[in-house]
């Protein structure tokens, strides 16, 4: 059983990003902008009644305070305050969540902050330390192997493995940094027998032309890739035909 997940509500005032509509017809979890990179309470909400209305579950992801950059650029903030504007924007999201009739299910932090806490331990304790302040014991999705799994099954909380079918990787199985040439997989064939390969056998290929072993109990494919929601819709189209079960990890 694998979840597919994406990268929703990704919009700000007049400008649109992700198309909504369309991933939640295929997705069974939504990570939801809180407005620290990208979404804003009317955004919020709309995504919050369409996944509510669809059976897809609910996700906060996180970001560092980076509208202008997306959330993708690195940034010091102190474990403290960052531990506060995780819980409150997971706050802030289940307000629009509960008022659909569901729930924020689990966590995700966004770009820069999740990268950042697949290596550095004081950052993913603090989102860790967030997402326990917000209540609910919710599950924390992340990078196999990363320091912010580990955070998360120290505190109590159930840590959920996460791979990417449209993102390329290192040998020691990391992201490649979207600053680099190829680090976004856009050929629609391609990311479809990667996301196969990771549901399936459990690995996926570096960059390097190894095979790295991913163990993963979702499956990533960006709201904000071109051509995202037909890639999606090819990406669950082919997990189905493979046998492999698609269902929700919250």
């Amino acid at each position: 059983m694998i979840d597919l997940n994406a990268d929703l509500g990704e919009g700000f005032g007049r400008w649109t990003l992700t198309d909504d509509d369309a991933l939640l017809s295929v997705v069974t979890s939504a990570n939801v902008a809180c407005g620290f990179h990208a979404g804003d309470p009317s955004v919020m909400r709309r995504v919050c009644r369409l996944a509510a209305e669809r059976g897809v579950r609910i996700g906060a992801q996180v970001s560092y305070r980076d509208l202008a950059g997306f959330g993708r650029r690195a940034m010091e903030v102190p474990p403290d305050e960052l531990t506060a504007e995780v819980a409150y924007q997971i706050g802030a999201l289940r307000v629009f969540a509960e008022a659909a009739g569901a729930e924020v299910a689990y966590v995700k932090p966004h770009g820069a902050l999740y990268n950042r806490t697949v290596h550095d331990a004081e950052q993913a304790e603090a989102v860790v330390a967030g997402v326990r302040l917000a209540g609910g014991a919710l599950p924390v999705l992340g990078l196999p192997g990363s320091r912010l799994l580990a955070a998360a099954r120290d505190a109590g909380l159930t840590g959920v493995p996460e791979a990417f079918a449209d993102r390329a990787y290192t040998a020691r199985g990391t992201l490649v940094p979207r600053r680099e040439a190829g680090s976004v997989v856009t050929d629609e064939d391609a990311v479809v027998r990667r996301a196969l390969a990771i549901a399936v056998d459990g690995t996926v290929e570096a960059v390097d032309g190894t095979t790295v072993a991913v163990a993963a109990r979702s499956l990533c494919v960006h709201g904000d890739t071109p051509n995202a929601a037909r890639i999606a819709a090819r990406v669950r189209e082919a997990l189905e035909a493979s046998g492999a079960g698609i269902g929700a990890f919250a």
